[in-house]
């Protein structure tokens, strides 16, 4: 019997069903032995562009969300350069772990934080949730 779950290294099965269920839009490729790559479109509201995302589950490592297109603005707010991913949840707030969802808690937040940087485009004010960062922000980009 193939044994599809290790609570150690995650379920990258669970990730595509639930990406699946949600998203069925999001195609995805496995890129290792527990990460899978998903890409697909997500559209916000009918006034806003649809935007092509893919957002990659890496066990427990966070998982990385890259806006494919359009192309965002140069040096958007909450963002790190450094990988060109999108900043969604400050490790003090949240923990991400291997057993979460992609499906359940990072699209969510990843439309969300889309909405906030199309306001954000219209007014040069981010009105999304915000967290003060130290220069600890920087060592967690360079490990991740």
């Amino acid at each position: 019997m193939v044994r599809y779950f290790n609570k150690k290294k995650g379920n990258i099965f669970a990730q595509i069903g639930a990406m699946k269920s949600k998203f069925p839009q999001m195609k995805f490729k496995k890129t290792g032995l527990n990460s899978v790559l998903f890409t697909g479109a997500v559209f916000i509201k009918s006034e806003l562009p649809t935007y092509k995302i893919s957002a990659e589950y890496r066990g427990n490592l966070s998982p990385k969300v890259k806006v494919l297109e359009p192309k965002l603005v140069e040096k958007p707010p909450h963002f790190y350069q450094n990988t060109k991913t999108l900043c969604l949840y400050h490790t003090d707030n949240f923990k991400w772990n291997a057993n979460k969802l992609i499906a359940k808690e990072i699209m969510s937040w990843t439309i969300a934080w889309l909405y906030f940087y199309e306001c954000w485009l219209q007014t040069n004010e981010w009105y999304g949730p915000a967290v003060a960062h130290s220069n600890r922000k920087k060592k967690i980009e360079k490990d991740e």
